[in-house]
């Protein structure tokens, strides 16, 4: 695991401040990917704390998935129902480039903290809304979690096996996809804003994010009819593409669709004439008989054990793998020399793994410089140097529970609530 350079502020995104109000985990995600590259993120969470921080697992009471979606950020806590707490968001708003946001609509406006309202105090501002269902339409007011999302996008419907109901990944997709769309936005939108000096909205939906994968499956149906189903471990329509057995009773995924590609498998399968073989010659030959055919594979991996099926498809350059599990990804030399498994000072915990950054970028590269911390960790620095509060107004303010404050080691800093 390496140690990443400690330098803050630095990366493409340096001299940009974030705002995040957003909550669980595409608002803190997008604010994520804004902090890895160098913006100053605000992270504004409520006394208790950000639901993100129930999620996965805790060590020693410390949230392990706060640690990595909380990185680089500094933390704050206001009680954003109370009028004065909204007054400070106004205050930092001044002072910022983007606000991100996951509400439901309309929430925001409520409390005088919607776009026309923030924007009139910078007119600059980007602001991203972050939503189940966007920010107008039928729809809109529903609640909606990444998850409700892929189940109206269609993506569930299309993820696990054919005879069993949807199935879903174990962690929270929608959420990070729209995170990164909503962040794609907002750098787009600050190209716009360097030019013409206004700011904008960026209208990000949970189910937009998931239905924009279904791609292939859009102009399918509008000429075919052909409504997408569950195909299990396999890719219709592209063959061979499959999960396979192997001899030692594990599993390989082996991925040969094309031409060229097929016929190198099919020599180390020492079957070359299946390259030719009129059922198995072309792509479209091939998903037609593709049972067929997987059939014929899956008598070849269950003879080798899998590593040996590793060696000799590597050797053979077609794309194949086992299914990796994080003990071996902790194990493996690639995840390591690709800086992908980044070990971060934490403020009670000493340090913490973390991903790495992504994309990398050869002359700005994004770094990792801290963990996540404590609720409120650094809302007095934050409120004095940005808001311009004195120390005797944060005393007041903590002490009438419309700002929160503790001490890296987790204890209560002055008199929070």
């Amino acid at each position: 695991m390496n140690h990443p350079p400690s330098k803050k502020g630095s990366g493409p995104l340096s001299g940009y401040r974030v705002l995040e109000l957003g909550s669980t985990v595409a608002g803190p995600f997008c604010g994520r990917l804004f902090a890895d590259f160098g913006a100053e993120v605000i992270k504004v969470e409520p006394a208790e704390g950000d639901a993100v921080r129930m999620m996965g697992k805790s060590y020693q009471g410390e949230s392990l998935y706060g640690a990595s979606i909380l990185r680089n950020k500094s933390l704050i806590s206001l009680n954003l129902r109370s009028e004065e707490g909204r007054e400070i968001v106004r205050r930092l708003v001044k002072e910022c480039d983007v606000v991100i946001e996951n509400f439901r609509p309309g929430a925001l406006e409520k409390w005088g903290l919607g776009y026309e309202a923030l924007s009139a105090i910078n007119p600059a501002l980007i602001m991203v809304r972050i939503s189940g269902f966007g920010q107008n339409g039928p729809y809109s007011e529903r609640a909606g979690y990444g998850v409700i999302g892929e189940a109206v996008s269609g993506l569930r419907h299309v993820t696990g096996d054919p005879d069993r109901p949807p199935s879903r990944a174990a962690v929270s997709l929608t959420d990070c996809v729209t995170g990164l769309y909503a962040a794609f936005g907002a750098v787009m939108a600050l190209l716009h804003e360097k030019d013409s000096g206004h700011g904008q909205l960026i209208d990000a939906s949970l189910y937009e994010s998931a239905f924009s994968f279904m791609e292939p499956h859009v102009p399918a149906y509008e000429k075919l009819g052909f409504i997408a189903n569950r195909a299990g471990s396999k890719l219709p329509d592209s063959t061979p593409n499959n999960l396979y057995p192997t001899g030692d009773g594990s599993h390989i995924h082996i991925t040969a669709m094309g031409n060229a590609v097929f016929q190198r498998l099919a020599e180390a399968m020492g079957q070359a004439h299946l390259a030719t073989h009129p059922d198995y010659a072309e792509a479209r030959a091939r998903s037609s008989n593709s049972e067929a055919l997987d059939g014929l594979i899956s008598e070849w991996t269950n003879s080798l054990a899998l590593t040996e099926l590793e060696q000799k498809l590597e050797a053979a350059g077609v794309p194949a793998t086992r299914i990796f599990t994080m003990e071996d990804i902790f194990q493996d030399a690639h995840f390591k020399a690709r800086d992908m498994l980044l070990e971060v000072p934490h403020d009670t915990l000493g340090t913490v793994t973390v991903a790495g950054v992504v994309p990398k970028l050869s002359a700005t590269p994004g770094h990792v410089y801290s963990s996540g911390g404590a609720v409120g960790r650094d809302t007095e620095r934050v409120l004095i140097d940005l808001a311009g509060l004195s120390r005797e107004e944060v005393d007041r303010l903590s002490s009438q529970g419309i700002i929160f404050q503790s001490s890296p080691s987790g204890a209560e800093g002055l008199s929070g609530s």
